[in-house]
């Protein structure tokens, strides 16, 4: 019979030094999963460690049964990975998130030295090269080894689980369904399938067998309201087993209702997940995966874009058991190689048929913003044709999709090759106002009213350090994410053709190359905290517009010392009203849809106390003379209104429009300057794109509508910076 034995808890070494292939178990005693990149990954200088690493194992051969294999399993190596056995290569392995196998059988001996190099290194054939998270390398999932007797189900090198299940529901409203199921085997004559009190018996033909069972009045996998669940089985002649889990249901995508799921129309409303975590990198425990699970479904999201890489098939699982429905994608992304054109079909095919069974899976992606360092050339667009064609033949019954960066032409022929489309928007964040958004979704769809389009990012870092009484763009404060958050909700409310709408990000994660926000290598778009233990408050902003359980959230719990004699009290809920106290004492109350607002008068320490029915949330805010410095950034600490001079209007100043400014030869190359140090501090894909024509074009229909100073503190200039620029601008005539 067959024997799975898992490796992660077994004697592992590890070592950066780079011996050549190593003759013995050498390095420090380490235990899988793991990553080396688990602290310098995640602190900031892009200067993380990126090599060629090893993993040791001592390993005795196991008892094989006779014409039996040893297959090794590794479910995740970062970047590439190589596998040696007693000094002989056996396999290589390009793509960091996906699984593979490698056959020991006729290589192994009774005592054995089992090493894997590991490297996460830069090159221009294996995909992400380019993107804004931290690469981290290590073999941060499951290793295991599996026994097979010479009879037994396939374990293919792609990964791919020996069975296949398709379910197709055939007639919606009598809940009809059609399940294929493919058995893939090695060895045996005849496979037995079990389904529901059904048996059916298929001969194995070229490695395979094939049955289709009828399912009457199937119980339909139906979202987060009812992920219903069944199991197919298959048995060998000798005795071996396997099974598979698989839902049925319909998903359907149209232009005018959004997505579709069993015949009824059900946004998906739902965040972007990295499966980073702070202090532990990739190298991810299954109660972590639990925890991050819980979080999404605590706020009522019902879908999730697993960015940007296959993710771990415990996070899959746990999708199936919630009824989450999910964007899964591969790594090709920021920046198109020439060179890694095999590379991105391989990391989809195997994407696809190691997780082809998920029910929860709805769209593969192609790219992400693959456009935003590359140009829209031929070489571009057929690397994406063939991945489109791929797709449908791996998978014919699921739709194909492309998150495109905002400064794509929505005229590009790559809009044309996916089923479907979704945009990243950050209009109010790095550029523009947040009107832009509604503007961009309006004029596509009357444009293209036979295209789907869906929101694919959009978000805006904040330190929950950091708040204000009068948030603006560029400030990260947890105060400017809720105004940020606030009218991108209520623009997707009112857009149900949207078919899919994903926050950026639910959680902050690692970008080492970024240093902004008040932290250093991390991406601060998160609506909870790097470290899971904070929710921000646009947490409970998409709560009250997606979750069933009622509740009130006071915002600002963290905005304690307030300088105004009147601050501002927001309250988000799912109910409709929501009554305010002050030290025990009714204040007001208001009638109201998500979003509640009161301006109250403090004079000292306060407790604040918002209720609804049974459900209350508390505050405390402490009146104080000036503002908390601690509250805003080193470079905001000054007073906002900063201007107290004359100015000389025949020279020119941050008060004038940014686009004439940029335009004179003078004033052009200094703002130039400034700009390109603002995207450095964004991290590598910031400054990879800065010379793109696109977003160029773009930043010049922005400038149009705002002056330099508000420009650069959209970007996060100091005030001293702007001082002294000002004074440098006023030296310069207007000609």
């Amino acid at each position: 019979m067959s024997k799975t034995i898992l490796l992660n808890q077994s004697d592992w070494h590890f070592t950066k030094e780079n011996p050549g292939i190593p003759t013995a178990v050498m390095g420090e005693a380490i235990a899988l999963p793991h990553t080396w990149n688990a602290v310098d990954g995640q602190d900031g200088g892009n200067d993380y460690y990126r090599g060629t690493c090893w993993y040791t194992l001592a390993l005795a051969k196991p008892a094989i049964p006779a014409g039996g294999k040893a297959v090794l399993q590794l479910d995740g190596a970062a970047m590439t990975a190589a596998v040696y056995l007693n000094g002989e290569k056996l396999a290589e392995h390009k793509g960091g998130y996906s699984t593979f196998r490698v056959d020991l059988t006729d290589h192994l001996k009774e005592e054995n030295l089992l090493a894997i190099s590991v490297d996460n290194r830069d090159n221009d054939t294996v995909y992400p090269q380019k993107a804004d998270f931290t690469f981290y390398g290590g073999i941060y999932r499951d290793v295991t080894l599996h026994i097979v007797p010479a009879e037994h189900f396939a374990l293919p090198a792609n990964g791919a689980p020996a069975l296949k299940v398709t379910p197709i529901v055939t007639d919606l409203a009598a809940k009809t369904a059609e399940v294929t199921v493919e058995a893939a085997v090695v060895g045996a004559q005849n496979v037995t399938f079990a389904l529901e009190g059904q048996t059916l018996t298929a001969p194995v033909e070229k490695g395979t067998a094939k049955v289709v069972f009828t399912l009457n009045n199937a119980h339909l996998w139906d979202g987060v309201d009812d992920p219903f669940l069944y199991t197919v089985s298959a048995k060998l002649d000798n005795g071996e087993e396997t099974s598979a889990r698989f839902g049925c249901r319909k998903f359907e995508i149209d232009p005018q209702k959004g997505f579709i799921l069993n015949g009824r129309e059900y946004p998906l409303r739902g965040v972007s997940r990295h499966q980073d975590r702070k202090g532990a990198g990739n190298a991810l425990t299954n109660e972590m995966m639990e925890e991050d699970i819980s979080i999404i479904l605590e706020m009522g999201a019902n879908t999730i874009r697993l960015a940007h890489y296959q993710h771990a098939q415990y996070f899959y699982d746990l999708c199936d058991e919630k009824g989450l429905v999910i964007w899964a994608e591969i790594p090709y992304i920021t920046m198109h190689m020439p060179n890694g054109r095999a590379n991105t079909l391989t990391q989809m095919e195997e994407l696809i048929v190691q997780n082809y069974n998920h029910p929860c899976i709805a769209v593969w992606g192609l790219s992400n913003e693959i456009t935003a360092a590359s140009a829209v050339n031929e070489n571009l667009l057929e690397n994406h044709r063939l991945l489109n064609e791929l797709a449908h033949k791996l998978d014919p019954t699921r739709k194909t999709t492309m998150a495109n960066v905002f400064m794509l032409e929505t005229t590009s022929p790559i809009l044309e090759i996916p089923d479907v489309n979704s945009y990243n928007l950050y209009f109010g964040w790095y550029l523009g106002e947040l009107e832009q958004n509604d503007e961009f979704f309006d004029k596509y769809h009357a444009d293209y009213p036979d295209r789907c389009i869906g929101f694919s990012e959009y978000g805006a870092d904040a330190n929950p350090q950091y708040q204000s009484s009068h948030p603006e763009k560029g400030d990260y404060t947890e105060s400017y994410q809720c105004v940020y958050h606030e009218h991108i909700a209520r623009m997707i409310a009112a857009r149900p053709w949207l078919w899919a709408t994903h926050v950026w990000n639910m959680f902050d994660f690692a970008a080492d190359g970024r240093d902004e926000g008040g932290k250093h290598g991390e991406n601060q778009k998160g609506l909870v905290t790097f470290d899971r233990k904070l929710k921000k408050d646009p947490f409970y902003l998409y709560k009250a517009y997606w979750s069933k359980e009622p509740f009130v959230h006071l915002c600002g719990s963290r905005y304690v010392d307030r300088a105004e004699d009147v601050t501002e009290i927001k309250v988000y809920s799912n109910l409709p009203e929501v009554s305010l106290y002050k030290d025990g004492q009714l204040v007001e109350t208001r009638k109201g849809d998500k979003v509640f607002t009161f301006q109250l008068p403090i004079t000292g320490k306060h407790s604040i106390e918002a209720r609804s029915g049974e459900h209350s949330s508390v505050i405390l805010v402490n009146k104080v003379d000036a503002p908390n410095p601690d509250y805003a950034m080193d470079n905001r600490k000054n007073v906002t209104n900063w201007f107290d001079g004359e100015l000389d209007e025949s020279c020119w100043s941050v008060k004038d429009n940014m686009a004439a400014a940029t335009a004179d030869p003078k004033v052009g190359p200094i703002l130039k300057q400034i700009s390109d140090k603002a995207a450095a501090a964004r991290g590598d894909v910031a400054a990879a794109v800065k010379d793109n024509p696109a977003l160029v074009a773009m930043m010049e229909r922005a400038m149009r509508r705002m002056t330099i100073e508000s420009m650069l503190m959209q970007a996060g200039a100091s005030e001293e910076d702007i001082k002294q620029l000002n004074r440098v601008l006023q030296g310069i005539s207007k000609e």
